[in-house]
């Protein structure tokens, strides 16, 4: 090798890690925004008033950003990923910029659905550059960057939330987005250079409508269901109906498609399929079981708010360190099967083992579980993406990745709501039990006390409480098992398709170029 080619080499490396370093802040945003968000909610209530509304400003953001997933992708794979990539960071800083100016609770409600409109972009556009970018035998070690990057802000958010809001006000959760989002552009326009496409089908309009009916009620039913109304309401069973037949409608219109917004065809790979299953079971098992997790640590083991999120740790270190491991042994050796069935295993350990905690649990007995699930998660995370890539065509990476992606943000939505639903029920039953109809008063409208709350209550009650969240948290963990335990039985039927360490796609050198060159 010359000198100049040996230089030319290094400098698409260098290129190659500022691009990828620009996907994972894009990726970043969105995966912050909800958990930045949610410590600064008592101060947007006193702020802008509403407090009837504040579910929507969550919801809001959710749903749009669940509708526009596929699309983002379809339109990657149609007319390049470069141009969504960039667009859906556009809209998601124009929403950050306009929610943080709103000024009464109907503005800010839409301005976060025109967030998560660009929010869909950024998770399915940060998976799909780095599938074009990177052979398949060397994605390991990035997409372990990604669950890294995850796992942080999952620590991380709810403290930088605190933080921003205690001395910058709620406004800045939304600023802050602002110069991340800007050096995010700056960097993937000058540096990453991909092939121009332009598709000589039209956009499926149809599927896009039907398919953003189905998931929009799909989304309100667990998100509404036993707790804005009853499961047996006429809401929940009309969008229940709507969801099915917008489901089946979708079906029979990309049957027909010329370039449909999610093609079927993906499917008849069984890897495409388990994977897909697998990605959804980890959705539901992870946001599922563990948005009841701060609630125990504060509720039964007296962890203040900022202490639960530093008691998070082990899941995030045992998360990094799998990544550290798993990304290196899949490039070294080609194979993943391994890391996925490990994955299933360690999930559904810990997630058993969860739930055997009860009022007597120390808070290390506590993080040595979490950590078996954090180990879990984070092999899981990153082969689901991998293996996802890996069974589509180059020209699909984009619907595989959005595919991937929606198949967790359902399977987590259905997993906080079936899962919450239990925790409730099973914390109003243990009440009524301990505490008779006192105790059962309290928790009449939520299952859910803060801190302030929960010490007002007389000595008895609180006791009974304390005991009810624990048998509600062993009832969520439970049912999170059972997820994870499918997801661990669907790893064994994954076909290993080894992973080879030339690119099927345009050469980098097409792909990632000096930002002089630009």
């Amino acid at each position: 090798m010359t000198e100049t080619s040996a230089q030319d080499g290094a400098e698409r490396g260098r290129s190659l890690y500022l691009v990828i370093l620009a996907v994972l802040i894009a990726m970043m945003l969105a995966a912050l925004d909800n958990l930045i968000l949610g410590t600064a909610m008592p101060s947007i209530v006193g702020d802008l008033g509403g407090l009837g509304h504040l579910s929507w400003v969550v919801t809001a953001y959710t749903l749009t950003t669940a509708v526009s997933t596929p699309v983002w992708g379809k339109l990657g794979d149609m007319y390049g990923r470069k141009g969504a990539f960039l667009t859906s960071i556009g809209v998601f800083l124009v929403g950050s910029t306009l929610a943080g100016m709103s000024q009464d609770m109907t503005q800010l409600i839409g301005f976060r659905a025109l967030q998560g409109l660009g929010a869909g972009g950024l998770m399915t556009g940060a998976i799909a550059i780095i599938g074009s970018l990177v052979p398949p035998r060397e994605q390991g070690r990035y997409q372990g960057m990604m669950a890294g990057v995850m796992g942080l802000t999952m620590i991380a958010g709810p403290l930088a939330g605190g933080a921003i809001t205690d001395h910058l006000g709620w406004r800045w959760c939304f600023y802050v987005n602002l110069p991340l989002g800007a050096l995010a552009l700056f960097m993937i326009s000058t540096v990453l250079h991909l092939p121009k496409r332009r598709a000589e089908g039209r956009v499926d309009y149809a599927g896009v409508v039907l398919l953003a009916t189905a998931i929009t009620s799909i989304v309100l039913v667990t998100t509404w269901g036993g707790t804005e109304y009853a499961w047996t309401s006429g809401v929940i069973v009309g969008l229940a109906v709507l969801a099915v037949v917008s489901g089946a409608g979708f079906l029979v219109a990309e049957r027909r498609a010329a370039e449909p917004v999610l093609p079927l065809g993906l499917f008849r790979n069984a890897n495409f399929t388990l994977i897909t299953v697998v990605g959804f079971l980890l959705g539901f098992a992870m946001y599922g079981a563990m948005t009841f997790l701060p609630l125990f640590q504060q509720s039964v083991q007296g962890a203040s708010a900022t202490n639960a999120g530093l008691l998070g740790l082990p899941l995030f270190l045992a998360l990094v360190a799998i990544n550290l491991t798993a990304g290196p042994f899949i490039t070294r050796t080609g194979r993943y099967k391994l890391v996925v069935i490990a994955g299933g295993g360690l999930l559904t350990t810990g997630l058993a083992l969860l739930s055997t905690m009860d009022v007597g649990t120390t808070r290390l007995t506590t993080g040595a579980f979490m950590a078996l699930v954090g180990a879990g998660i984070g092999c899981l995370m990153q082969t689901t993406l991998l293996v996802t890539l890996q069974s589509v065509d180059p020209k699909d990476f984009g619907v595989g990745s959005s595919t991937a992606t929606l198949a967790r943000t359902i399977g987590g939505s259905v997993g906080v709501s079936a899962v919450g639903a239990m925790f409730a029920d099973r914390v109003r039953d243990v009440m009524a039990e301990r505490g008779g109809p006192a105790a059962a008063a309290v928790t009449r409208g939520s299952a859910q006390l803060d801190a302030a709350g929960l010490k007002r209550l007389p000595a008895a009650i609180r006791d009974a409480y304390q005991h009810a969240v624990a048998g509600g948290t062993h009832q969520a963990f439970l049912v999170a098992t059972v997820a994870g335990a499918l997801a661990f039985a669907a790893a064994w039927f994954i076909r290993e398709v080894p992973l080879t360490g030339r690119d099927r796609r345009a050469p980098a050198d097409d792909a990632v170029r000096e930002p002089t060159s630009a």
